[in-house]
């Protein structure tokens, strides 16, 4: 065969690439979406290679497109600060409509009307302290996340900034000291400054951290959501003024196996509602109090840093879940501050106060109206015993194991007051924060009800003595009408005559 016959090779550079090369090894389909979420424009080989070394072929291209629209959503909205109260309400919105939560029909808006009325009549019998306008309203587990987010924002924004601004800072110190080497190729533009780099991405880092933690607290107020069986029922003043919230879907849980009528269930569990709005309404410095002192717990946490750089380094950027689990369990620092124990001391005292004035002030009110009273109350006894909605709600969101030991203790101190003074003894310890019982007080309650009761003795002697001064002042007052300084009532006169002759000017 002539030379000029052979069959020429064909140049590799001539060669069409093969879709696996233009993708990377990722999916047509998955390389097709990146394409679309850079508005079309080619992304370089070696990050497509990367990206699929990391595992990102093997994701759904309708879950990671659901993914990247969220990320997006991170950031094309308004910047709400450490807490975002529409990813809060959206992530707990889907969490409880998934596990089942509907509308609130006619028959259990009347239903929670009615044991609100009733509850508040009986409750006037045994309490002075007064909530003028109260309301029953029966709310599904949906409305009582949007009814009570405003006061759960107050209360862990100091705790969301500490986390967003340690997660911020654990990722631009991991960048500053390993470089940007670590990125595929192709990713930055050459000649970048890592400086500039992380300048611009500090805020994204925040934004990205304040979503997250809005995220950890959706999901946690979507559990305590389906779990409370009233408005306050931990111990906060989380309502508007004026509501006496129940949940229906939770009491029925609840009621379940308990072989007592529903109607006495919510009648119960109204009264027990309505005690504490009482309370918070005739001691109004006692919601302010609550709030400062998780706040005061909140501030004091020290974010363990290492621990979410270590979740960092290990983070699988395909499973967002498994990062939000593992920050999750590195945030806080394990040993609070003296701070932090004293702030902690001051809420396990204020709740074991209200729940143990709640104790005995719902319990005159119902025993004398519901059979079951008693049961129901050691029914409630038993459910706080085993870890509340409130302890755990706290715990994964502020990092706070809360856990007031004291409620016994805090019952037996009311209900000696009552005993040594009636009701309006029992009420007028929460007149004032400087009379209301201490930690102390918890401690040598037969004490605290003896210096209560102490100041009325003492008021009928200072009472007895003003009358016995005031009666020698009385007498000492006439002598010296007729007499002057050094008691002749010649001198007297003149003085009075003098008196009346004085220049107004004169002193």
């Amino acid at each position: 065969m002539p030379e000029h016959d052979l069959p020429v090779p064909p140049d590799p550079d001539d060669a069409e690439p093969s879709p696996q090369d233009s993708t990377g090894g990722l999916p047509p389909e998955m390389a097709e979406a990146l394409r679309r979420m850079t508005g079309g424009a080619q992304l370089p080989p070696e990050l497509l290679q990367h990206l699929g070394e990391m595992g990102l072929g093997a994701i759904p291209v309708a879950q990671f497109e659901s993914m990247m629209g969220q990320f997006r959503a991170m950031f094309s909205g308004p910047d709400e600060g450490p807490i975002a109260a529409s990813v809060v309400t959206e992530v707990a919105r889907k969490s409880v409509l998934a596990d089942g939560d509907g509308t609130m029909s006619e028959r259990e808006q009347r239903l929670a009307a009615e044991a609100g009325h009733v509850a508040d009549l009986w409750l006037g019998q045994v309490t002075e302290l007064e909530a003028p306008g109260l309301a029953g309203r029966a709310w599904s587990r949906a409305e009582w996340i949007e009814g009570t987010l405003a006061v759960w924002r107050e209360l862990v924004s100091p705790v969301a900034d500490g986390v967003t601004r340690a997660l911020g800072d654990a990722v631009t110190a991991q960048f500053a000291e390993t470089g940007f080497d670590q990125l595929p190729a192709g990713l930055l533009p050459p000649g970048t400054n890592p400086a500039a780099v992380l300048g611009q991405i500090g805020p994204l880092l925040r934004r990205a951290g304040a979503s997250m933690f809005s995220m950890q607290l959706g999901e946690g107020l979507a559990a305590l959501a389906g779990e409370t069986l009233t408005g306050t029922e931990v111990s906060l003043p989380l309502t508007p003024e004026g509501a006496l919230v129940l949940v229906p879907a939770n009491i029925a849980a609840f009621a379940e196996g308990l072989e007592v009528d529903l109607d006495e269930v919510w009648l119960y569990l109204a009264v027990r509602e309505a005690a504490r709005l009482r309370l918070f309404e005739g001691a109004p410095w006692l919601g302010p109090q609550l709030l400062t002192a998780v706040q005061d717990y909140a501030r004091g946490i020290e974010i363990d840093t290492a621990g979410i750089e270590s979740a960092m380094a290990g983070v699988d950027p395909t499973n967002p879940e498994a990062l939000q689990e593992q920050l999750s369990d590195k945030l806080f620092a394990p040993k609070p501050s003296a701070a932090q124990q004293a702030a902690l001391a001051r809420l396990e005292t204020w709740l074991a106060l209200i729940e143990g004035w709640v104790d005995v002030v719902a319990d005159r009110a119902a025993a004398a109206h519901l059979p079951h009273a008693a049961a129901l109350a050691e029914t409630v006894r038993r459910r706080r015993a085993l870890g509340g909605p409130a302890e755990k709600t706290f715990a994964g969101l502020v990092g706070l194991e809360l856990r007031p030991r004291r409620l016994r203790d805090a019952a037996n101190l009311f209900a000696a007051l009552e005993a040594a003074g009636g009701a309006s003894l029992r009420d007028a310890a929460w007149g004032h924060p400087d009379i209301a019982p201490t930690t102390a007080d918890l401690d040598d309650v037969l004490g605290y009800v003896e210096r209560r009761t102490a100041p009325a003795q003492e008021d009928e002697l200072d009472a007895a003595l003003e009358r016995m001064l005031s009666v020698a002042d009385d007498h000492a007052g006439g002598a010296d009408d007729h007499a002057g300084a050094d008691g002749d009532p010649a001198r007297a006169d003149d003085q009075r005559h003098a008196d009346d002759h004085r220049h107004p000017g004169e002193a």
